[in-house]
């Protein structure tokens, strides 16, 4: 809709235009979204049954919202979104600084002006997108930055006294005036701060050094906190607390595929790369599954959280590991492989909290770790569990499962005393070329996947060998150079023994 043409306060009577609050206009239009089955945040994935059901329910009651929750789950997306719930366009008087409202003005200059032009007071429009404010609580932040403060060189300049009420600078929260109001890290400022709250939430009072302002705001005060912070870097005073009336709790994504759709949404993949690189439903799986590896993992701190932001900035990253290959091999089409999640670990490493233990193992072991886990949950789900072909009962039992195990030539391959290595930069066809050495390996995935093309073909053989390393059948170790040699797994062991004996032993 375009700006409306209307201009003075008369034009806007006449147009019958009725005043509302910045509440009732979130409520009438969330009614009119429910009625016509509609959401109102389109680009919110896995809270379409939990957390969105709540929030609705606290704009129809009109209420200022607590959202609550570990890093990365939205919260200031969802304060965002509501911005879309406000009328297009709004009047205001013209130059007023807290968007005051031609029907009841509450700052000194908009009483002034309409009291001296009346019907002729002009007006201005203001549209939704500049009704939100938003402000990061940081522990230094002031009561002035919130609230105001008298502006010295107002005074001097436009001869005014100190004690004169148009001396003030309003505060990030009076310029929200009928808008939304989003205060991120609640519990970070000192309580002094948290204290100036309490009558603009309840009362509509505000106090600026000693001025007695009678400011009845027209605000949606939306908060965003921690669980780790009530007990890491502050808390929430309680008489604050109290004063907010829903407290919303969030989550994380419960499945890989919902994770997966958050993931796709956010990730910022150039088209460039979208035509160069093919990135195969298994490691996008693979991808999410590190981030639920690592939300159960004893190395991490499950109170700190594990942010939605590792899985796209590795998800970008591993798109930017297979480009960077292609580049290097004259820029033709490539699919991502398993060796380039090692193009990951910035991800994983700056996006997790490491408990004492994960300090000891180190943040590179813990993220090669959570990879390794990654990998075996996901296996299981393209390929038969190897645990099942474990050997047990008679002798004849023995003999069917060995015999039934598609996994038992690539075993031996490597038992007898066979390696492969491959590495990450080489082109496709000499990766490939690399795995048919293997045999077995080829017919075993060509027995659950027949119709897959020779590039499909060449990432289930790589993650067939990936998968069986991570179930103790072969052994795998990085390399140097980039990428992974791949042994028989008893004699990794004897090598390993043998180097760590002194040579006195013998």
């Amino acid at each position: 809709m375009n700006k409306p043409a209307i201009k003075t306060f008369g034009e806007l009577k006449q147009s019958g235009y009725q005043p509302k609050s910045v509440k009732e206009e979130l409520r009438d239009n969330l009614v009119a979204l429910i009625k016509d089955k509609k959401s109102p945040f389109r680009s919110i994935l896995g809270y379409e049954d939990t957390v969105i059901p709540d929030v609705e329910r606290a704009l129809l009651s009109r209420h200022n919202i607590l959202f609550l929750g570990l890093r990365g789950q939205a919260k200031t997306r969802m304060a965002r979104e509501m911005v879309h719930l406000m009328d297009e366009w709004m009047p205001i008087i013209e130059g007023s600084e807290i968007n005051d409202s031609p029907y009841t003005p509450i700052s000194l200059y908009a009483r002034e002006l309409l009291a001296e032009k009346g019907d002729d007071t002009p007006l201005t429009w203001v549209h939704n997108s500049e009704r939100y404010g938003e402000k990061l609580a940081t522990p230094d932040v002031s009561v002035a930055d919130l609230i105001g403060d008298i502006d010295p060189i107002k005074a001097a300049n436009m001869r005014f006294s100190f004690a004169d009420e148009r001396a003030l600078h309003y505060g990030i929260i009076p310029r929200s005036n009928r808008g939304i109001f989003v205060i991120n890290e609640l519990p970070d400022p000192q309580a002094r701060i948290q204290v100036s709250l309490f009558n603009i939430l309840q009362e509509g009072d505000i106090q600026i050094r000693g001025f007695k302002l009678r400011m009845p705001l027209d605000i949606l005060f939306i908060f965003t906190a921690n669980p780790e912070d009530y007990t890491n870097r502050g808390s929430i005073v309680t008489p604050l607390k109290d004063r907010i009336e829903s407290q919303i709790i969030t989550h994380y994504p419960k499945t890989v595929e919902l994770s997966q759709s958050i993931t796709a949404q956010e990730a910022d993949i150039l088209p460039v790369q979208e035509q160069l690189v093919e990135v195969p439903e298994i490691c996008k799986r693979l991808i999410e599954q590190v981030a639920m590896e690592a939300r159960k993992s004893e190395f991490v701190d499950q109170k700190s959280g594990v942010s939605a932001r590792l899985t796209i900035s590795a998800y970008e990253n591993l798109v930017s590991t297979a480009e960077r290959r292609s580049l290097r091999h004259g820029g033709g089409h490539t699919m991502v492989r398993i060796a380039d999640f090692a193009g990951i670990i910035p991800s994983i490493t700056g996006k997790i909290e490491l408990v004492y233990e994960g300090e000891q193992e180190g943040p590179l072991n813990v993220a090669y770790r959570l990879m390794g886990l990654a990998i075996r949950s996901t296996f299981i789900k393209y390929f038969p569990d190897p645990q099942s072909f474990k050997k047990a009962g008679g002798k004849e039992a023995q003999k069917a499962k060995a015999k039934s195990n598609p996994y038992q030539p690539v075993i031996d391959w490597f038992g007898k005393g066979n390696d492969l290595m491959l590495l990450q930069d080489e082109n496709d066809d000499a990766f490939r070329n690399g795995l048919y050495q293997v045999d077995g390996l080829y017919s075993a995935v060509k027995q659950f996947y027949p119709d897959a093309d020779k590039a499909q073909q060449g990432l289930l053989m790589e993650f067939m060998l990936h998968g069986l390393a991570e179930f103790s059948l072969i052994s795998k170790k990085g390399i140097e150079r980039g990428g992974y040699n791949f042994t028989d797994m008893l004699g990794s062991m004897l090598n390993m023994n043998i180097s760590d004996t002194d040579e006195e032993d013998f």
